[in-house]
């Protein structure tokens, strides 16, 4: 396995508003998919340069090619039905009331209508893009397979897979032969974002995964199972596992400690690397990281992506002895939250407060652990 920094990066950045015009355009049939790969590619030329010039060792290639970060299994798999940005955007959102309309109902066309088949590779293009545009560590990310829940409809879905269990095998399947695809080209770094599991914390969000056949319980065990199956037998990469509490707009979907998700998350997931959200006082405490497994690495998401709010890096040098009271420093690392653009909404900042709080990530690393 790769030997990483402590200075990390979750995954999206903004995406410059001429990749959002560009994405208009091309849907309006203005453009054409080869001028629009151009201007796509121009935006993951300037996510990269950012990281490195903010002095980080791990960089992403901003997820500039996707509607959301987990658009690109739907994107790349036939079978989902049809579905566009708001089927990552629902939900009962809290916050910041004055960014742009969210959908709080869940889409009523949504729901897979056909047995999943894989047209082409979800990532390895982005992976192959990007690991010829730097020499830092390239990292690639993926969704949790159980975050596909919201598109098992019991209306829409039955004919195709019976359960959610059946249809979730299938989205596990996909995710692991695109790691194998992800291993071959060489990538030694790949993170899973799962933020379905926070959300069980909220009482609105259990229901929702109960009216799906799972009790909370049971979702988390039975999702931890097939996150483990898809990262299984891996050895030459190192696996990142991602938990926030939702992040779409600069507003958020669930609010409480750790504390419920170190037995049934922390302790059983495989995953060398847990980076989770520390941004504020709906992250809880730092204790529960007592608990967590000593051979692992926490990536504390300390510089928050939702606002333009300044950090300094002795300021989270601070946070960082906090932690350090209970997990191991030398095995802490520290990150941004969440993603700066999680989807193509965007959180309310610029791109130049997002590239100086990526310089705070690195100049924090320097600090507290001599990196760079």
């Amino acid at each position: 396995m790769t030997s990483l920094p402590h200075a990390d990066v979750v995954g999206s950045m903004l995406r410059p508003p001429e990749l959002l015009a560009a994405r208009n355009d091309l849907d309006a049939g203005h453009i054409g998919p080869e001028e629009f790969k151009r201007v796509e590619d121009a935006a993951v030329d300037q996510a990269v340069t950012a990281q490195e010039e903010a002095g980080l060792g791990i960089v992403t290639d901003g997820e500039m090619r996707r509607l959301s970060f987990q658009s690109q299994m739907p994107e790349a798999v036939e079978g989902f039905g049809e579905f566009d940005v708001d089927a990552f955007l629902w939900g009962d959102w809290k916050g910041d009331e004055q960014v742009g309309d969210l959908r709080k109902e869940r889409p009523p066309t949504l729901g897979v209508t056909g047995t999943l088949r894989r047209k082409r590779h979800l990532s390895a293009e982005e992976f192959t893009y990007l690991r010829g545009r730097t020499a830092r560590v390239p990292k690639v990310t993926l969704p949790s397979p159980s975050l596909f829940a919201n598109f098992w409809s019991p209306a829409k879905s039955a004919a195709a897979y019976p359960s959610l269990d059946a249809f979730l095998a299938d989205v596990a399947q996909i995710l692991r032969e695109e790691i194998e695809e992800l291993a071959r080209l060489g990538a030694t770094y790949i993170q899973l974002d799962a933020p379905q599991y926070p959300l069980v914390l909220d009482p609105g969000w259990a229901a929702f995964y109960q009216s799906r056949g799972w009790t909370a319980e049971s979702w988390v065990a039975q999702g931890v199972e097939l996150d483990n199956a898809v990262m299984d037998g891996f050895s030459d990469i190192t696996f990142g596992f991602h938990l926030c509490k939702g992040n779409q707009g600069s507003r958020w979907l669930a609010e409480g400690g750790y504390d419920r998700l170190v037995e049934p998350v922390l302790r059983r997931i495989n995953a060398q690397r847990l980076l989770l959200e520390y941004d504020d006082e709906r992250s809880g405490s730092f204790e529960p990281l007592r608990l967590v497994p000593n051979d692992k690495t926490v990536v504390l998401g300390l510089v928050t992506t939702k606002s333009p709010q300044p950090e300094t890096p002795e300021g989270l040098g601070e946070r960082i002895a906090e932690a350090a009271r209970h997990f191991p420093r030398e095995q802490i690392g520290i990150s941004p939250q969440c993603g700066f653009g999680t989807s193509i909404v965007g959180n309310k900042l610029s791109i130049a407060e997002q590239n100086a709080k990526l310089r705070v990530v690195a100049a924090t690393a320097h600090l507290v652990w001599g990196d760079g």
